[in-house]
């Protein structure tokens, strides 16, 4: 993999250093049982410690669940974070619409390699690029949030960062907009022949499902996932910028003209990352979803392979990620954020161990590039690396 295309996967979660105690859910485990999740603890509190405002957190596994949160709900307050809380899940919505695409291709109304001009002809996209490319990230289309071209160019998108999003958060977006301004720019590679981290495949992904079922894409969720997996906390929120239900804050720390400044985001209008990042859930439902994806309730068996069957450079399969743990242990994952918010998502191959989780940015930056990876590493090993956990 190039240094450019590592470079094009961002991650935009800013937080806040508070010390503030992990308060653990009520029906924690006891005994040796609560002994063995220190580790788990500690690790989330880890995150408080490296400048979140506050994050939740589930866990499953043999031992059965286990809940807890550090941090506060909102600034200037002790108030822990709910861990039954909504929060926005950023990129795991890419998941989501992965499988609603699988789905369609199993009943025979998709062709993975089909082309995507067969489904959507209105673009006018390049014959070569097929659904499969879409859903890998391989299709070279820009990303209208923004993009870095191999030649080190980088092309602005939509707003989607700094002060000039902080002024335009609550902003309708058409998804046809966010589609045809992508398509003004140049693709940054020829169809499948490179991996670029792109928002638009999966715009046009839920357009796809919208076009080939005749129904809304928020629809189609709830009538295929949502609905049959009793997942009442997940919300298609369309152009609607709060949060419903209980929920923590959400802030921006940014700079403005030399200036720091922090600003509350928790209201923002997610239609900028139509089906590529606009769901809000929580932990539960997250946990619920991924254990089903991943034990072969959603997908046959052939289509789960494919999507578990990760790009060689990347790691990335079919709206998932593909990972080892430090003990060896093979996991999938999508994680996700937006402005002031992300959320976590793991499994083991057979679904039957999962973390999920949400953390939320504050009045402080967050060490992106050296402690979010350690303290990340830290706590998946402490879920899934029995030894450790």
């Amino acid at each position: 993999m190039t240094d450019n295309s590592r470079a094009r996967v961002r991650r935009r979660v800013v937080g806040v250093a508070l010390g503030v105690a992990l308060v653990a859910a009520p029906g924690t485990a006891t005994g040796t049982g609560a002994e063995r999740r220190t580790e788990v603890r500690e690790a989330v509190q880890a995150f408080v410690d490296i400048g979140f405002a506050g994050m939740q957190a589930r866990v499953h596994d043999e031992r059965g669940e286990w809940v807890g949160s550090a941090g506060v709900r909102e600034l200037g307050e002790a108030t822990p974070p709910s861990t039954e809380g909504r929060f926005r899940i950023g990129s795991n919505t890419k998941t989501f619409v992965a499988t609603l695409v699988l789905q369609l291709v199993e009943e025979g109304k998709v062709g993975l390699d089909a082309p995507v001009d067969d489904y959507l002809p209105r673009f006018g996209l390049d014959r070569r690029i097929t659904v499969r490319m879409l859903l890998q990230h391989t299709s070279g289309v820009f990303n209208h949030t923004g993009d870095l071209y191999p030649d080190g160019t980088v092309v602005a998108g939509f707003p989607s960062t700094g002060p000039e999003w902080v002024d335009q958060r609550l902003r309708t977006y058409r998804p046809d907009e966010l589609v045809r301004f992508a398509l003004t720019k140049p693709a940054l590679f020829a169809p499948g022949t490179d991996w670029n981290y792109s928002n638009t495949n999966y715009t046009v992904a839920a357009l796809l499902v919208e076009g080939v079922t005749g129904r809304s894409y928020a629809e189609e969720l709830r009538r295929r996932i949502l609905g049959p997996l009793g997942l009442r906390g997940t919300v298609v929120p369309g152009t609607r910028t709060g949060i419903p239900g209980p929920h923590a804050h959400a802030y921006y720390h940014y700079q403005d003209a030399g200036q720091w400044k922090t600003v509350d985001v928790t209201r923002q209008n997610p239609s900028l990352v139509f089906g590529a990042g606009d769901l809000i859930s929580t932990t539960r439902d997250l946990r619920t979803f991924f254990a089903a994806l991943n034990s072969g309730k959603l997908l046959p068996a052939r289509l789960l392979a494919q999507m578990r069957t990760p790009h060689p450079e990347v790691g990335y399969g079919l709206g998932l990620f593909v990972e080892t743990a430090s003990c060896g242990i093979t996991v999938v994952r999508h994680n996700g954020s937006t402005i002031g918010s992300g959320a976590l998502m793991y499994s083991t191959l057979d679904g039957r161990t999962t973390l999920t989780a949400s953390v939320t940015g504050g009045d402080a930056d967050v060490d992106l590039v050296g402690d979010f990876p350690r303290v990340l590493r830290r706590l998946v090993d402490a879920v899934f690396c029995p030894a450790r956990g």
